[in-house]
């Protein structure tokens, strides 16, 4: 028996994101093990949108399988023939690293594995920035999508890792066409509370922010409910902060809440959800086996965006 809290709706890419994708010109994308249906599904749909370049990498066989099966001549593209998934990982990670891929994307390999490809010195991915996983999630009705991070990469990410955060989700929404973000850092109180460590969080990377990162609004901590809702803001008497009731993103305290959160977005209200990793050297992409179509290209288009290649 379906819960009566789940949506049934089917999720659809937000058009304006691919349009914003549209502005900029295709990244090359390379795709660790991209012979399975997911990813070269979603490689085919980026790339009739206008948003990929794809750089297949792994068994070319069944590349090339999968993509006859979809009726997709793939000859004009770069295919590096893989065994395995390490291999098809240090491949991926290797291209982008010597510039000749923009983006890296996962396709049929653990999480595990592709990352520990990603992370590895000899990759050349490494900036000396932090990895920072960015949700971005739009309600099916349209709308202001809202921002999530941290909430599939750092499990218990400490403050300099949020403040990193801070700084790559007011870059990202820039790019989306925002100038003045605001960001809101998640707790259970809108009350610095020692016996609440993530409230006492919340009150440094907000006092952080005001003193080190210029045109955006950071306010901390603040619960759930002061973050989302108007009228929970009027109610608790906090109509003079710039954030509450009106964010565009949430840094969260840990992966359980914000994988909890960006779930909830998702399932409860049939919205979509795109995904990217940022602080490398290029933009990654942690597709899931459970990721819909829409999220697909949907992450497709907002690593573009965060590439902004000239067209």
């Amino acid at each position: 028996m379906t819960s009566p809290f789940l949506s049934t709706r089917e999720a659809q890419a937000p058009q304006d994101l691919i349009d914003r994708a549209k502005r900029f010109g295709a990244p090359r994308v390379a795709i660790a093990r991209a012979g399975a249906p997911l990813p070269m599904e979603a490689a085919e749909d980026a790339t009739k949108a206008g948003i990929m370049v794809p750089v297949f990498v792994g068994e070319a066989d069944m590349i090339r399988a999968e993509a006859d099966k979809l009726g997709w001549d793939i000859a004009g593209y770069a295919l590096h023939d893989t065994t395995g998934e390490e291999e098809a990982g240090r491949v991926a990670a290797a291209l982008c690293g010597a510039g000749e891929a923009d983006v890296l994307m996962k396709g049929q390999l653990h999480t595990d594995v592709f990352m520990k490809a990603a992370v590895s010195r000899d990759a050349g991915l490494r900036t000396g920035q932090r990895f920072v996983h960015i949700f971005h999630i739009t309600h099916p009705d349209g709308g202001r999508p809202i921002l999530i991070s941290d909430a599939a990469v750092n499990v218990a990410p400490d403050l300099a890792t949020r403040q990193s955060s801070i700084v790559e989700v007011k870059d990202l929404l820039n790019r989306l066409g925002n100038d003045r973000p605001k960001i809101a850092i998640l707790s259970a109180t809108e009350s610095a509370i020692p016996s609440v460590p993530s409230s006492m969080d919340g009150q440094a990377l907000a006092g952080w922010a005001r003193e080190n990162v210029d045109g955006v609004d950071v306010s901390g901590p603040l619960a759930f409910d002061l973050i989302m809702s108007p009228r929970a803001v009027a109610t608790k008497k906090l109509t003079a902060d710039p954030v509450a009731g009106q964010a565009d993103a949430i840094i969260v305290p840990d992966i359980v809440s914000g994988n909890a959160l960006f779930k909830a977005f998702v399932y409860l209200t049939g919205g979509c959800a795109a995904g990217v990793v940022t602080g490398a050297k290029v933009p990654i992409l942690l597709t899931s086996r459970a990721d819909p179509p829409a999220a697909r290209i949907a992450s497709a288009a907002l690593a573009s965006i965060k590439c902004g290649l000239a067209k």
